[in-house]
């Protein structure tokens, strides 16, 4: 493997050719910024106590569970994955029996099998036999969870029809019980496991209902991120924000139920503070209307990716809302098209059909800022650069955290340290090419899987980072600014508490 001060001296060569290329335009590249995440976009695990006005908040959208039946000792199981009759004979859950939840309020629900289709009552409702066979629920797959007061995982589960499910043998689950009982042996008495859940803006939304939501999230905007915060990082050696928003942003004050209006007012604030302080925005497309990837972050309403071609009009319709709005801004330095798209679920053919379609509706309102392709999760890492030659101004976001891997838990504070100044340096130099696109290291975070490091080991990891990541060409993006509950993810803790200093000149 090369040595650092190789691909320093390549990487030197590359950030002065990029730079006086644009020096016209971006003579502030590369940017130094951070990720804004949590703000126009829900992530419950940055900032768990969002959630906690929800009623029986551990059942939002997109949370799997398992029904066990307390007479049988068995578990509830679409057969085949949905398609057919739902049976009571497994000894084990797995995929075919879990179901995810699709919330109507905080006591009825959707159930959904592993092949997208929903539970409900057969033959449209007019029968009593549970099967798993519609493509859309409607009222004859909306059921009561009724919980046990004082044991909320003992429940039985209301039909449409007013009657219990009940177990009447391995094969034969119906719904025509009557009985009260909170007895093992009563056959519509179930084991209840929760597991599997999700805390994006679609939980906290519909969790929440529509007159709550609108003053939950509304509250939140006003209050997580301020222009006191742009001043604070604008004095603190950043010079941008990365900012992730979701497709009903483009429908306010009045976007599709459950989502809330009020997010694009809180955009406008952001461009209007990052002119005062004289920083950068970078408009991250987080959440298409279809999920990309799955993920909390995509605004999912249960965790399955469908995004597909047939989903690139809308998508495109959300990022030419965006160019059309502040194209012309002086504060604009780019629109990312997408996040995170997952492989291989999301083939790379269909991700450039958008990226080019995407790329055009920018170009429509301005020919400066900068258009950037994320790269797959899960891909080759160069798999968009013989397209995005083809394109002006253009960048490729690679995301690098160096956790998440059971390799990472065995090393040493310096191999992890060694691994940033020889891997990752490696890897940015495979998509950092001359007269190619540009390179954003999209997000990183000093954080790590060492327990018991000293805050000098920590903080020459993240030395390590700055140094190689300034050398992309675009530059570079923090997760996040602010992370109320993993303190290490909080770029604003870390420079409060001397981890990270970008008033170093090295740095």
């Amino acid at each position: 493997m090369a040595s650092y001060t190789t691909y320093l001296t390549f990487f030197l060569s590359l950030y002065l050719f990029s730079f006086s290329s644009l020096a016209c335009d971006h003579s502030e590249l590369p940017l130094k910024a951070a990720s804004l995440g949590n703000w126009l976009l829900t992530e419950g695990w940055m900032k768990s106590s969002m959630f906690d006005g929800i009623p029986n908040k551990d059942l939002l959208d997109g949370t799997q569970v398992q029904f066990k039946s307390t007479k049988l000792q068995k578990y509830l199981s679409a057969e085949h994955g949905g398609g057919s009759i739902v049976v009571a004979n497994r000894t084990k859950a797995d995929i075919w029996e879990s179901f995810k939840l699709w919330r109507v309020n905080e006591t009825f629900y959707n159930f959904r099998v592993f092949n997208k289709l929903f539970v409900g009552l057969e033959n449209k409702g007019q029968g009593k036999g549970i099967v798993a066979v519609s493509k859309i629920p409607n009222s004859p797959e909306t059921f009561e969870i009724i919980r046990k007061d004082g044991d909320l995982n003992q429940v039985r589960l209301r039909a449409p029809n007013g009657l219990f499910l009940q177990v009447k043998s391995e094969t034969e689950v119906t719904a025509d019980y009557e009985g009260s009982s909170w007895e093992d042996e009563d056959p519509s008495v179930f084991e209840m496991v929760v597991s599997g859940a999700i805390q994006g803006e679609y939980q906290i939304t519909n969790g929440y209902g529509p007159e709550k939501a609108a003053q939950v999230m509304r509250d939140h905007w006003n209050t997580y991120i301020t222009e006191d915060d742009f001043k604070f990082m604008s004095e603190n050696g950043l010079n941008a924000v990365r900012i992730p928003v979701g497709w009903w942003l483009a429908h306010d004050p009045n976007p599709p139920k459950p989502f809330v209006g009020g997010s694009l007012q809180a955009l406008d604030n952001a461009f209007k503070w990052a002119y005062n302080h004289r920083m950068k925005v970078i408009v991250d497309l987080h959440a298409p209307r279809v999920s990309q990837n799955g993920y909390a972050h995509s605004a999912t309403r249960d965790g399955i990716q469908e995004w597909g071609e047939s989903d690139i009009p809308e998508t495109v319709s959300v990022i030419d809302f965006l160019a059309s709005r502040y194209g012309t801004h002086p504060s604009l330095a780019a629109i990312e098209l997408m996040n995170e798209p997952l492989a291989p679920g999301m083939p790379v053919e269909s991700l450039i059909k958008y990226y080019q379609a995407g790329y055009d509706a920018v170009r429509k309102y301005t020919s400066t800022a900068i258009v950037i392709l994320s790269n797959r999760l899960g891909g080759h890492q160069r798999e968009l650069l013989s397209f995005a030659k083809k394109l002006d101004r253009v960048a490729i976001d690679v995301h690098y955290y160096n956790l998440f891997w059971d390799g990472y838990k065995k090393f040493s504070p310096q191999q992890n340290i060694q691994f940033v100044y020889n891997q990752r340096a490696a890897n940015l130099s495979a998509v950092t090419t001359p007269k190619g696109p540009l390179s954003f290291v999209g997000e990183w975070v000093a954080d790590w899987e060492v327990k018991n490091a000293t805050k000098r080991d920590l903080q020459r990891f993240a030395e390590a980072q700055l140094k190689v990541y300034k050398h992309a060409t675009f530059g570079w993006a923090y997760w996040a600014y602010r992370c109320d509950d993993c303190k290490h993810w909080s770029l604003r803790w870390m420079i409060d508490n001397g981890y990270i200093n970008l008033q170093n000149p090295e740095n």
